[in-house]
């Protein structure tokens, strides 16, 4: 099906919807709203996932961020158009009399097993609790959501990695003793869940919605968002619950929501905001052993918001991102990673 995008990109050029989208960049093959008009005024925090019928997008939608009515909407791409938002969840209560927004879903699909939609309940993110509802038919039909145990909030912003065993490991953070990043771990598909303590200490870094990174010399690396305008990152030791020094990147990071996917061909793809302020521009860099970056894309550089990308590479090779336009709409970009030209970047700057 996604076969389908590939030949359609070759012979429709490129759409672009904003200002300073440059289609000229190599790489850069498609760039589009997923949605022009929906019965929400505000959206934010997308998600993606390849299934056996296309892509599937969510993101949460509604009057403004924290308004009760904020629910879960997806969209689906067949590889020509995107299908128009369809509500899948909200954050009304059992009995019905009180109703809370939600927050960013994470859809992710394990190699055994449904698709999965990861969200949040509550009137903010210091009180939020993960939620989690399940698909058969590539999410077509979902499960009743349900709520996960108390203190698992699932993965907060970003998917989770698929271990060796089938389990998941889940980049988490919690907002309610300050910014604090931990790993949560599933084996039976969110079902039952292991979490450890903690990894950052409040008082020298504030640091939520961990990336994972998962290289092919075994190494796993997490990349997170932060108060303290870098990028911060970590290496796994021994196990998923063994956590090396977390340590500020060279890249920059405006307290805005960042991610990443590991290629097929061994490079990792960083999609972020290259800026200690604000969150514009949107960028994309490329990395060999992920140490050194290097600057490949500029998706946006005009005047507003565009932040809070979500990227995957799918069965064909190409890469999709997913991100908040202005909190308008949902951007869809799509990029060819073996087109990608780099340019070095000293000290963090981008070239």
């Amino acid at each position: 099906m996604l076969m389908a995008l590939v030949a359609g990109c070759a012979s429709q050029p490129p759409q672009l919807a904003a200002p300073g989208s440059s289609v000229r960049q190599p790489g850069l093959v498609k760039s589009e709203f997923i949605f022009e008009t929906a019965p929400f005024a505000s959206s934010h925090a997308s998600t993606i996932v390849e299934t056996k019928e296309g892509l599937l997008a969510a993101w949460f939608g509604g009057q403004h961020e924290r308004h009760p009515e904020v629910a879960i909407w997806t969209a689906r791409y067949d590889g020509h158009r995107w299908s128009p938002p369809v509500q899948v969840a909200d954050g009304t209560q059992t009995g019905g009399q009180t109703r809370y927004p939600c927050w960013n879903p994470v859809l992710f699909h394990p190699k055994q097993g449904p698709l999965l939609l990861f969200f949040k309940v509550g009137p903010r993110p210091s009180e939020w609790w993960g939620m989690l509802m399940s698909s058969a038919d590539d999410g077509k039909t979902w499960s009743k959501p349900r709520r996960l145990p108390d203190g698992q909030v699932g993965p907060v912003r970003n998917k989770p990695v698929e271990l060796p065993d089938g389990s998941l490991l889940c980049g988490a953070s919690t907002e309610d003793k300050g910014w604090r990043i931990h790993m949560e771990h599933t084996s039976d598909w969110g079902a039952t869940w292991e979490r450890i303590p903690p990894l950052n200490d409040v008082k020298e870094s504030s640091l939520i919605q961990p990336t994972i990174l998962q290289w092919p010399s075994g190494k796993t690396q997490m990349l997170c968002r932060t108060k303290q305008g870098k990028i911060f990152e970590s290496w796994m030791g021994d196990g998923w619950k063994s956590w090396g020094p977390i340590r500020p990147t060279t890249l920059p990071n405006p307290n805005s929501a960042i991610d990443s996917v590991m290629l097929k061909d061994g490079r990792a793809l960083l999609v972020y905001n290259h800026t200690p302020h604000g969150r514009s521009p949107l960028n994309v860099a490329i990395s060999k052993d992920g140490n050194r970056w290097q600057a490949a894309l500029v998706l946006e550089n005009e005047p507003g918001e565009y932040s809070y990308p979500a990227v995957i590479q799918t069965s064909d090779g190409l890469v999709h991102v997913t991100y908040t336009w202005k909190r308008e709409r949902i951007k869809h970009v799509v990029i060819d990673p073996a087109k990608l030209k780099f340019r070095d970047m000293r000290d963090g700057r981008w070239p």
